[in-house]
């Protein structure tokens, strides 16, 4: 019998009624944007203004504020291809096996004579004994070093691939530790660009690995690319390193296991330190801008237990001696070692204002990039272009909208009607999900929408075409219209669910806007499916009830 449980009708009734709710923020993009900004202010510093006041009564605070975020092509914003030199921590870890190694080996100076390191290529490490009869004695010690390989393409590999070659035995990392070593940096890198960028508030980001070595990192709402390859290409790798000496000639030749790095306080000076550091920003477990005691600006930091314990015992010994704090190969400062610094914390003082000190906190709290970046690719896409996307985008839909509309009025009269509505309901649905799951529309997305338009109402063809064949059996309007939606269910729900198959397949298999395809697509399919099998039927049953057509039309 045509009919709809109470309970069903209030459900359907509900669930529109939530999605127009959920989607009307965005009617309102600007102002709801301003609100919800001035509101994560206000929550992140504490400070209220009568500007940051305002913004949030913008918007009342019992209605949902939720926003479908404007990807790259639509807000504007910058786009970087980076490339990570992994190399550089090839080199970075042989460089710190070396301390360990050398005081393994001369425990046994006696049996294997005194010890050396040579130059060598980067990421390789070259040792000269003094007794080559001995190197069999060297290699083993030197193998009590190396470790399993833990990855399944690694299996019984050791992360140290050791040779020897008269006097000179040579280590470097083998290819398994090597290819975990890389995955495992490009890992790194992603997590430390993703919490740079979500320090600065900026709004859903996309920030993916392409290929073995590189990432791309698009930012919607950011100024420039420039702007965005300053906070992210700085590698803030912070260290503490043991000053050997000072020297104003750049040419000076460092000797092995030795680095020169410029003075950022006073040009032309130039450190020579100790290539091993005793500490480095891996330790750091907090940093904030701050004053000095002089009111300048300083970055204040705090170690963790293991970093703590190991400037406690390096200050505690070198009393009197100069040790460096250095960011980036260059020297902050070079402090005299006054007492030993068991606190775990510090300040790092010199030539920088309160900018450069707060931005310089923001790298060093996300974390060190473990290799410098090179950007293979940059571009900036300007608002103005973003807002033509927009434009043209709302175009597309608008005319796709009207267009569907104006057809199935011509073709179905007030079914068509019903139709339509159940359309526009469609959309405000499909706008709510967008918001609440917090998706990023693209253009692709803008497409992924015009597409679900037409296969909405795809779907009341299928229904409106099996009740105009039951009519023609002679059955009842009433009985024609249940038996058109029972006997088109089948139809509808194999001919959607082939479609998001496909579009779960484009969004495991794609990335950046072709997920975003797929996700409008896929979302588009089931609001499809629940306005025309639920959402105009409640519309045709209502109809029905209070004209009581004795024969109808489809």
């Amino acid at each position: 019998m045509l009919q709809i449980d109470r309970w069903k009708r209030i459900l359907i009734l509900g669930i529109c009624l939530l999605g127009l709710l959920y989607a009307m923020p965005n009617a309102f993009y600007a102002r709801v944007e301003a609100h919800n900004d001035a509101k994560a202010r206000i929550e992140a510093t504490g400070v209220t203004t009568p500007e940051l006041q305002a913004a949030v009564e913008g918007w009342p605070n019992w209605l949902p504020s939720s926003l479908v975020n404007l990807g790259l092509d639509l807000r504007g914003g910058a786009h970087l291809l980076a490339e990570v030199q992994v190399e550089q921590v090839h080199k970075s870890r042989v460089d710190a096996l070396w301390p360990e190694l050398r005081r393994a080996l001369a425990a046994e100076r006696e049996t294997i004579g005194a010890i050396r390191r040579v130059e060598a290529p980067d990421g390789v490490l070259a040792i000269e004994i003094g007794n080559p009869d001995q190197m069999a004695r060297a290699l083993e010690i030197a193998r009590g070093f190396s470790t399993p390989v833990t990855t399944l393409t690694g299996a019984g590999q050791q992360s140290l691939a050791i040779a020897s070659e008269g006097a000179v035995m040579r280590i470097q990392l083998s290819d398994a530790e090597k290819a975990m070593t890389d995955d495992r940096t490009i890992q790194q890198s992603l997590e430390i660009i993703r919490r740079r960028v979500d320090e600065v508030g900026t709004r859903e980001p996309t920030i993916m690995r392409q290929g073995e070595d590189r990432i791309l990192i698009q930012v919607p709402g950011i100024g420039s690319a420039d702007e965005l390859k300053a906070l992210i290409g700085t590698t803030a790798q912070l260290t503490f390193n043991p000053v050997l000496g000072t020297t104003s000639d750049p040419e000076t030749v460092p000797g092995v296991g030795q680095i020169i790095a410029p003075s950022l306080d006073n040009p032309g000076l130039y450190y020579i330190l100790e290539d091993s550091p005793v500490v480095t920003g891996d330790d750091l477990v907090d940093a904030m801008p701050g004053t000095d005691e002089n009111g300048q600006p300083s970055v204040n930091f705090r170690f963790n237990p293991t970093g703590a314990r190991a400037f406690g015992a390096y200050t505690s010994a070198n009393i009197g001696q100069p040790f460096a704090i250095v960011l980036d190969n260059e020297v902050i400062s070079a402090p005299v070692i006054r007492s030993a610094i068991t606190t775990g914390s510090g300040q790092i003082s010199g030539s920088m204002n309160f900018e450069q000190a707060s931005q310089l906190a923001i790298l060093l709290r996300a974390g060190a990039l473990p290799a410098e970046l090179t950007f293979l690719e940059e571009r900036t896409v300007g608002p103005e272009l973003g807002q033509d996307s927009i434009d043209a985008g709302k175009v597309a839909a608008t005319v796709g909208f009207l267009a569907v509309i104006v057809l199935v009025i011509m073709s179905y009269g007030i079914f068509g009607v019903f139709a339509s509505v159940a359309l526009a309901v469609n959309m405000a649905i499909l706008f709510a999900l967008l918001s609440v799951i917090g998706a990023t529309l693209t253009l692709p997305g803008i497409a992924g929408i015009v597409l679900t338009i037409g296969m909405a109402v795809d779907a009341n063809v299928l229904v409106f075409e099996r009740i105009r064949e039951e009519l023609r059996t002679a059955k009842g309007p009433a009985r024609a219209i249940e038996l058109g939606y029972e006997k088109a269910m089948s139809a509808i729900v194999d001919a959607n669910i082939t479609t998001l198959i496909v579009a779960a397949i484009l969004f495991v298999l794609g990335s950046g806007p072709v997920k975003g395809f797929a996700v409008t697509l896929s979302l588009g399919i089931i609001t499809s499916v629940f306005t025309a099998l639920f959402v105009t039927r409640l519309l045709t049953i209502m109809w029905f009830e209070r004209a009581r057509p004795k024969t109808i039309e489809v």
